[in-house]
């Protein structure tokens, strides 16, 4: 988003003034000083900031502000990372919001601990395995995306709730009005919030109070001009008044599933929407989910991830034990990128066959990130030659060298747009938290007068099989969560924090985390290079796919001489992170170009 964007929140901005030229050699980027910051203006968005007192990273500068204003009046990361989530759902409406869910992974450092929550929306009770087949056949994907079938049970606001219940220092009331502010008074809207609009807005015309709130006036939203969004401070307000129970059992819930059982469509319109089954009690049975983290060790590193429903923290850790086998530190560069999509493909085709949600499936989470079953499958990887996608899984129950069981399966589609935001406080608490609607818009289907999108999750779920013959464990079923591939990820050495770090993107989530982890612990890169370097992805697909630079690089060519086939897709994820110096400082990252370039902010910038 672009640097012109207003801060409207707040009456103290965030000075970015600190040289990073004392920063250690591990630390340091070429990313240009910052000026201050003039009075009621967001600070100009930079990717890396360094100092004390606490870090905020995230896609946008407003939402940075947000949460470490909370940072500057004492609130801990919980109570940051709350409020940044909720201003994120103002500036970044497409992406997150009250209408989602998400992963919210906490380090507390009095105890040395992680902490999970599992905010991941729910199918209705009603739900079956057939939830979106029609006359025994899938419906058109994009069909299932714009109606109300594809509408899970909101999480965001019960894992707002449940964090600040159990780690917070402030109440939901205090760390919404930020973002209820900013709502009311708006923000400027940028070249990259233009362009998601003008991407939907054939749909978002469909909706009257989608196309109200998103195109002013019947027009796409003129980049420079000021979008307000009242309806939505008045829900913040009203939730920070009664509490998440105005949704989970109260005013708020009943607009919700009115909107999902009754689509709102515009007269005249063409679109088949599909009506929902959500009902008030499916809301008032919802719990978030407080799991054991996913551990694995990497050179002596500790490695926390979030567990199923995810698949996020069994696909890290997998891939990363598959990769502890090569010194990545002394390949050449086709060499590394040859066994990091190697990796990537085999821990996918394990996902496909073992991850769904742990209340539905008996899903081997510690098998999967086994050493002993890492061994199994290393050795597949051969250095002359790649392997032939969709891979047959292993059993991580049953390990056997080189082994597989059953026919391979492809992986299945999901949506690439999300948010994640990486906060420290002064304490050395951490978190790592990705909250998504889904597809870019979600649903497209706003809540009328309460000025939120809602989530299209539950088409992240399998509509059919892929394989008959293969069981699949993410099938649609009544309360289940559907699959993700969020990767919140926290690394310590003993016991003390090292990094955190977390991107949207879909199931490119996860090969974006593990590739930036290995770009900076193996390969020796500062964080925020890490970040920037050019990507790939591979998901157990016929193709890998590739960012412009290696696209246009020696590389791919070298690449295809040992099998690989590439397809070009333009940006892969926005990760933000942060990270602990051996000084104490903190040191924030966020991405130089994509998605706008994201908003890194320090509490008290330090050379």
């Amino acid at each position: 988003m672009s640097n012109a964007r207003r801060l409207t929140v707040l009456g103290v901005t965030a000075a970015l003034a600190g040289s990073l030229m004392a920063v250690p050699a591990a630390a340091r980027t070429a990313a240009p000083r910052p000026g201050p910051a003039a009075p009621g203006s967001t600070p100009a968005k930079t990717p890396v900031a360094v100092g004390y007192g606490g870090a905020v990273a995230s896609v946008d500068a407003d939402a940075s502000a947000a949460g470490i204003a909370v940072l500057r009046k004492g609130g801990n990361a919980v109570d940051a990372a709350v409020a940044t989530a909720a201003a994120l759902g103002v500036t970044e409406p497409y992406s997150a919001g009250v209408g989602g869910g998400g992963y919210f992974v906490y380090y507390d450092a009095r105890t040395k601990t992680i902490r999970t929550l599992d905010g991941r929306e729910t199918a209705p009770r009603t739900a079956t395995k057939d939830l979106f087949l029609e006359n025994g056949k899938p419906i058109p994907f994009d069909d299932a995306v714009t109606s109300g079938l594809s509408i899970g049970t909101p999480g965001t606001p019960a894992t707002w709730d449940s964090a600040l219940k159990k780690w917070g220092s402030r109440s939901l009331a205090q760390v919404l009005k930020p973002a209820e502010q900013l709502a009311a008074k708006g923000f400027t809207v940028d070249p990259t919030f233009r362009k998601q609009t003008a991407d939907n807005e054939a749909r978002f015309r469909d909706f009257p109070a989608t196309a109200a709130l998103f195109l002013p006036g019947g027009k796409l939203p003129v980049v420079g001009s000021t979008l307000k969004n009242p309806d939505l401070a008045r829900t913040y307000q009203e939730l920070g008044r009664k509490g998440v129970g105005a949704l989970y059992h109260g005013a708020i819930g009943r607009d919700v599933v009115r909107t999902v059982q009754r689509p709102p469509v515009r007269a005249g319109s063409t679109r088949k929407i599909r009506p929902g089954a959500l009902t008030t009690a499916d809301l008032a049975a919802y719990r978030t989910l407080g799991h054991a983290p996913t551990h694995t060790t990497y050179r002596g590193l500790d490695v926390y991830g979030i567990a199923p429903s995810s698949s996020g923290g069994t696909s890290v850790a997998e891939a990363l034990n598959i990769l502890e086998k090569s010194d990545l530190s002394h390949l050449t560069e086709k060499q590394f990128l040859h066994r990091y999509i190697e990796a990537s493909r085999i821990a996918f085709a394990d996902r496909g066959r073992w991850v769904g949600d742990p209340a539905y499936e008996n899903v081997p989470v510690k098998g999967l990130t086994s050493k002993r079953f890492a061994a199994s499958r290393e050795c597949l990887i051969n250095d002359g030659k790649a392997l032939t996608s969709p891979l047959a899984p292993g059993d991580p129950r049953h390990p056997t060298p080189c082994g597989t069981t059953g026919p391979a399966a492809p992986t299945t589609y999901e949506g690439e747009n999300t948010t994640h935001l990486t906060v420290a406080d002064k304490w050395g608490n951490i978190v790592s938290y990705t909250l998504t609607i889904e597809q870019t818009g979600g649903s497209g289907i706003t809540v009328p007068g309460r000025g939120f999108l809602l989530n299209n999750e539950l088409t992240d779920f399998s509509f059919a099989p892929a394989n008959p013959a293969v069981h699949d464990p993410n099938l649609p079923g009544p309360g289940k969560r559907p699959r993700s591939s969020i990767s919140p990820t926290i690394v310590l050495r003993h016991g003390t924090p090292v990094l955190a770090l977390g991107s949207p993107g879909g199931a490119t989530i996860i090969t974006t985390v593990l590739q930036t982890l290995v770009n900076h612990l193996d390969r020796g890169m500062p964080l925020v290079d890490a970040i920037a370097a050019p990507r790939a992805s591979q998901r157990n697909a016929a193709a890998t796919e590739l960012e412009p630079a290696l696209w246009d690089s020696p590389l791919r060519g070298q690449l295809e001489a040992l099998g690989h086939s590439f397809k070009l897709n333009p940006e892969i994820g926005a990760a933000t992170g942060v990270q602990r110096l051996p000084d104490g400082r903190w040191l924030a990252a966020a991405e130089k170009v994509r998605r706008g370039g994201g908003s890194a902010m320090v509490v008290h910038p330090a050379p």
